[in-house]
């Protein structure tokens, strides 16, 4: 008997384990937790380039900008179940899965929100103004048009580049010249990027019934060649802290080099028109985003250096 009971018990602990693993996974797929944490790379780098103290405030401007990001994510989810059906790489996703309620799921996106954003106005109210911002943004403007015209890639820039610039105001609650330069860095960085996915999953998104291409043929030399353009004008862009004085030669030499051989995968992409070029091209702008904004926060080291000691 006891035998019995132990083996029920250690099959329900079993059962839980199981159970719990798949709703962890269930709730990682909902939020995108790796494309989350990317985000927050950004902003935390934007908060150092701005000499941001380690202190509460760099806390409650991960944990906010991760919970206001899963909204987001969560969100468009929501919004695109049942086109996420349709396409491969969506189609293992927690709703069109069933493996997670819509219940389950507004009330994910409603806690992330509310928290999140509650939790970037204690930083400042600048913050949560634009945390909440991105996140309207993001749901109700960039989603519904990604099925309508290729300018949603416009327009989903706008929130994509916002991290930087919410990073930087956390540390100095206030708009300037470097929350400006450091967003509109991310900004011209999304074409290219964007684009290289868009490239890649073009097939799959067709299916679903977005438009994300600049030009109506899609995989074409018009796409590639706007596809080189972003490449090529992202390179003066990103020296822009070296010309204003806000860093120094080694992290000139470094976002240069990161820009050309950036540069280089597009102009492959061009030559090549091929699905491989792209996707190296997709890999190389996940690498180059976080090597540049790293390489212009380490050249303020000095500084950051001091914040920590």
């Amino acid at each position: 008997m006891y035998s019995h009971f132990n083996c029920t018990f250690v099959t329900k602990i079993s059962n839980n384990t199981v159970i719990l693993k798949q709703k962890i996974q269930a709730y990682n797929l909902f939020t995108k937790f790796r494309l989350s944490f990317l985000v927050i790379v950004s902003a935390v780098l934007g908060y150092y380039f701005e000499n941001g103290k380690t202190d509460t405030t760099l806390l409650l401007l991960i944990f906010g900008g991760l919970l206001v990001t899963a909204a987001s994510n969560g969100s468009n989810q929501i919004w695109e179940r049942e086109l996420d059906k349709l396409m491969k790489r969506t189609a293992g996703r927690p709703l069109p899965m069933g493996t997670m309620s819509q219940t389950e799921a507004y009330l994910i996106v409603i806690i992330s929100l509310v928290s999140g954003t509650f939790m970037l106005y204690c930083i400042n109210a600048t913050c949560a103004v634009l945390g909440f911002a991105s996140y309207v943004a993001y749901v109700f403007l960039y989603t519904p048009m990604k099925r309508m015209s290729p300018w949603a890639v416009f327009v989903g820039a706008f929130p994509g580049a916002m991290p930087p610039l919410l990073g930087a105001i956390a540390a100095n609650n206030q708009f300037g010249i470097v929350p400006g330069i450091l967003f509109f860095i991310q900004f011209m960085w999304q074409f290219p990027h964007f684009w290289a996915i868009a490239w890649v999953a073009f097939d799959d998104y067709k299916a679903g019934g977005f438009s994300l291409l600049p030009y109506k043929e899609g995989k074409c030399k018009n796409t590639a060649f706007q596809i080189v353009l972003y490449t090529l004008i992202l390179i003066p862009i990103s020296i822009l802290p070296w010309l204003f004085g806000w860093t120094g030669i080694p992290s000139l030499i470094i976002v240069s080099l990161c820009g050309l051989f950036f540069f280089l995968y597009a102009y492959r992409l061009f030559l090549t028109l091929d699905d491989k070029a792209a996707r190296k091209l997709m890999f190389a702008s996940f690498i180059y985003l976080p090597v540049v904004q790293l390489a212009h926060v380490l050249d303020r080291l000095p500084k950051v250096t001091e914040l920590l000691n």
